[in-house]
């Protein structure tokens, strides 16, 4: 039974689908198929329940996926460990955000001061992270939601307030503040569900008895001031754009209600071996953001 089996039927169970894997993994589907067969051959039960092109992890595939994921979180584990113990300057750190923003002001200057460390970056949903940490396949997570699970360790890094962003012309641009209420009917620019943003738009809009009528989602939360920019709709940007980046012209207007803020944890997991270079960029993070 080789690992590279082992992390094939690791990926094919997460998405419970053939294609899907091979795209993560980069290999042909076929491939794929005939190293699952052969696994399950050397195992003597099947792990999925086939129906045509569908299947599904059984019972035996549950069982085992629990069992060699926490094998395989231990190798890597300990190669990372090894790496370290060598002495080996130039290590790896992998971070996953719900919007890369919210590194972009960080990332400077950690590369410069750790010009050998690689970064990899993956943009999540709350849910996805928590998958990710399971499957040690991150060492660190950005969230705004949080984020829960066994094991798992969490730093507050920023509270901030979460502001409405109006088309330059448009009627509430020149109000300082509005209520929730006053929002009724106005198409909303927003991401898809899975993210914060549209968690939080969701919140608002029932705690005002309304539904919010989203007309535009996507994946990316620095595309909605652009979008609203563009006259598509309203949306809700945290106060942290107001720094980041370029800044579309669009109108800033405070909403009447407490819970209209974000706050960005930082998490990772307390039973995990963290390497030279995510520590590093732990502290690091904490210290700078968690100033602010």
């Amino acid at each position: 039974m080789d690992l590279l089996a082992l992390r094939y039927f690791q990926v094919v169970a997460r998405h419970e689908h053939i294609s899907r894997a091979a795209a993560e993994l980069r290999v042909a589907q076929p491939s794929i198929s005939r190293t699952i067969a052969r696994l399950e051959t050397e195992l003597g039960v099947q792990l999925f329940d086939r129906q045509g092109r569908q299947i599904r992890l059984n019972r035996f595939g549950a069982t085992f996926l629990r069992r060699i994921s926490h094998a395989l979180a231990e190798i890597d584990d300990a190669r990372r460990e090894l790496a370290d113990a060598a002495g080996l300057e130039h290590g790896l750190v992998a971070v996953a955000s719900e919007t890369l923003l919210s590194l972009t002001e960080f990332l400077p200057g950690f590369r410069a001061r750790y010009p050998g460390v690689e970064i990899q970056l993956y943009q999540s949903t709350a849910e996805r992270m928590v998958q990710q940490l399971a499957a040690r396949e991150v060492d660190l997570c950005l969230a705004s939601q949080p984020l829960t699970g066994p094991d798992l360790h969490t730093v507050e890094l920023v509270r901030e307030p979460v502001l409405l962003a109006v088309p330059a012309a448009h009627p509430l641009a020149g109000r300082s503040e509005v209520p929730v209420e006053a929002l009724a009917g106005e198409p909303i620019v927003t991401t898809r569900t899975g993210y914060w943003q549209r968690a939080l738009t969701d919140q608002l809009f029932a705690a005002a008895g309304l539904v919010p009528n989203v007309v535009v989602e996507g994946d990316e939360l620095a595309a909605v001031q652009y979008l609203v920019s563009a006259g598509l709709g309203i949306g809700l940007i945290p106060a942290m754009s107001l720094r980041v980046g370029t800044h579309p012209e669009v109108g800033w207007v405070r909403l009447d209600s407490p819970d209209s803020y974000r706050t960005l944890r930082l998490v990772w997991r307390d039973d995990a071996y963290l390497s030279h270079a995510a520590q590093r960029f732990r502290d690091m993070i904490i210290e700078q953001l968690g100033g602010k």
